[in-house]
């Protein structure tokens, strides 16, 4: 009898891999190496010849967190922007500017908010462009709203981003000069960030979780994609709990995204759109977030808290080699 139990339970457990499209062989992660100079940062995007990283990073005798871009061999740390409290940042396609947010024009507000808190995100975080260097900063957006989570289309012809307006937030692009600012998706009952255009220019992939659930821990959230004249919405994760912080791969097919496994262990995966398989990429019991796919497909950078001593919760970047999964252009 109990034999017979076994053989059921393993047959309902493959049933449910199968149907709920999880990848077996896992348990062991790619080779994982650690971005030297970085001890306190957030998330990081590559440049577009790969060499390089932008990100949120908290070097040694700054207050809070600025923009800095650093080599991925972590040579050649440049602080970008840090009057104000930094954020959210992204390299131009032809690789010659990058894009940022800041509270810098800001700094007399009284509220000065929390880019971690959504109940009090900075209302006076705008968006500018510069140089390499930081030079030749040029504001994209005037008001008071909190204008954030941004970044370019491959082609570099749109910007993306998130504003949050008496508490809503809902996608937004414009034009790289900043004008022609459209609002593209319209809901009072759900919160649209962390949202990217995908390699066919028009698709736009983005995470969402429901107001009614703002301030729960473990935060359930869900994976969408729309296009960029707020079209063609469909939901793309189904499961329930968290699904976060998605990135598009260079192929178009597969994205780089966050599941919070119990009881609070967040993990990356990877999926397969057509298909749904899930892969599960990260093993570890610190956090590991924020994970970034290089343009060509072959290295995967994400935001750690592995390998720190007891109560230290600070996060390093960290690369992953995925280039056995293909990932490039096709």
């Amino acid at each position: 009898m109990k034999k017979k139990l076994v053989l059921m339970s393993s047959m309902f457990l493959l049933v449910l891999m199968i149907t709920t499209g999880y990848s077996f062989g896992e348990g062991k992660e790619l080779k994982v190496w650690q971005v030297p100079n970085i001890t306190n940062a957030a998330e990081a995007y590559f440049s577009p010849d790969g060499k390089t990283l932008i990100g949120n990073v908290q070097a040694k005798g700054d207050k809070h967190h600025g923009v800095y871009t650093l080599n991925i061999d972590g040579t050649n740390l440049t602080k970008i922007e840090n009057k104000g409290k930094g954020a959210c940042s992204y390299y131009h396609p032809n690789g010659k500017s990058v894009i940022w947010t800041s509270t810098k024009d800001h700094l007399n507000l009284k509220e000065k908010g929390n880019y971690s808190d959504p109940n009090n995100y900075p209302k006076g975080a705008e968006i500018y462009t510069s140089d390499l260097k930081g030079n030749n900063v040029k504001r994209l957006t005037n008001n008071l709203y909190y204008d954030a989570e941004v970044g370019y289309s491959p082609d570099g012809k749109t910007i993306l981003f998130a504003r949050m307006i008496n508490g809503i937030q809902d996608l937004w692009t414009m034009n790289p000069d900043g004008s022609n600012q459209k609002q593209i998706t319209h809901t009072a009952e759900w919160q649209e960030g962390g949202a990217f255009i995908m390699a066919d220019n028009e698709t736009i992939i983005y995470r969402a979780w429901k107001r009614s659930d703002q301030g729960k821990r473990g935060l359930p959230m869900t994976i969408f994609t729309i296009k960029v004249d707020g079209t063609g919405l469909k939901q793309i994760t189904t499961d329930p709990g968290t699904n976060w912080a998605p990135f598009p791969a260079p192929d178009g097919k597969h994205f780089v995204y966050i599941r919070v496994l119990p009881p609070h262990n967040y993990e990356i995966f990877l999926m397969n759109m057509e298909t749904k398989k899930k892969v599960r990429l990260t093993y570890d019991k610190g956090f590991d977030g924020f994970p970034v796919i290089s343009p060509d497909g072959k290295l995967l950078c994400f935001s750690s808290s592995r390998n720190n001593k007891k109560g230290n919760r600070s996060l390093k970047w960290y690369l992953m080699d995925i280039s056995s999964y293909n990932l490039g252009k096709k």
